[in-house]
């Protein structure tokens, strides 16, 4: 599904990379919100498009970007050589961090006096938890969906499709019961299945640890969204994180949904128009029409 899809442009980062981007308007006159949609480890912007459109016609502005090493931003950042996709590349984790947060001012700058919120997937959502202790004041709601507590024993990134190995696997299928989602996956130019520990490799793998700081000063609205065999943390997880969210940063508002048979991309997932729903039922509950 195309979306109406006004520009594909870039920025340059701290270490001159150049991040591709697209924004996508609300279909609406005035946005309610604008997201900034963080995928994850080994895919792009481009696998939202269903999902950006139900928020671009609910009044959401979304803006999507190809992070480090990522999709577009990684085939310009190593000149088009596949076998390096995933990798942030010079400054790491850290630069990709920073990359992230200098977009989200751009945001703010591009729209000014809109709420900004951020919608994390995967290794996106570890992101979001980290720009979230950084920069609180920077952002009026969090979503997170296929997260986990940062902590050793609660998030996996290795082996998460033991539980479904067979002699017929093809490896994808923890991304969703929808077998023809871990195809395209494999089939996609711009994405990889390498380990995320050997793309990010052992000092950024373990800089990815971390709890939500404590007394942020600032009562962010957070949801988050969990399949129940998710391997990379599930329910458990996302249920401790929750309650980290709580009791050490102070949050009163935090919602946690847990779809039965669902896996690890529940934006993908058979369910996923009630996915789709129940993020904007969420999302309209907390900012209200600018027109």
């Amino acid at each position: 599904m195309r979306n109406r899809l006004a520009r594909m442009p870039e920025f340059t980062d701290a270490h001159g990379v150049a991040i591709f981007y697209d924004v996508h308007p609300a279909t609406t006159t005035e946005a309610r919100a604008v997201v900034q949609l963080l995928h994850g480890v080994g895919e792009h912007a481009g696998r939202y498009a269903v999902l950006i459109e139900a928020l671009t016609s609910a009044g959401y502005t979304v803006y999507a970007a190809d992070h480090r090493g990522h999709g577009r931003t990684g085939m310009r950042q190593y000149g088009g050589d596949v076998a390096k996709l995933g990798r942030p590349g010079r400054g790491g984790l850290r630069a990709a961090l920073a990359a992230m947060w200098q977009f989200t001012q751009q945001i703010q700058a591009e729209n000014p006096e809109v709420p900004v919120v951020l919608i994390g997937h995967s290794g996106g959502s570890v992101l979001a938890q980290m720009l979230i202790n950084l920069y609180p004041d920077g952002y009026n709601g969090v979503v997170l969906t296929g997260s986990a507590l940062r902590l050793p024993g609660w998030i996996r990134a290795s082996k998460l499709n033991r539980r479904w190995n067979a002699p017929d696997a093809i490896g994808t299928e923890w991304l969703s019961t929808d077998l023809a989602v871990g195809r395209a996956f494999l089939d996609d130019p711009l994405t990889t299945t390498a380990d995320p520990t050997k793309l990010l490799g052992v000092v950024d793998s373990l800089r990815m640890y971390g709890l939500p700081r404590r007394d942020l000063g600032r009562d962010i609205p957070t949801l988050l969204m969990v399949g129940r065999d998710d391997p990379v943390g599930g329910p458990r997880s996302v249920h401790k994180l929750a309650e980290a969210y709580r009791s050490r940063s102070g949050f009163t508002d935090v919602t946690t949904l847990v779809y039965p048979g669902a896996r690890h991309e529940i934006f993908n997932e058979v369910m996923q128009a009630e996915v789709r729903a129940d993020l904007l039922a969420w999302l309209d509950r907390r900012f209200a029409p600018r027109d």
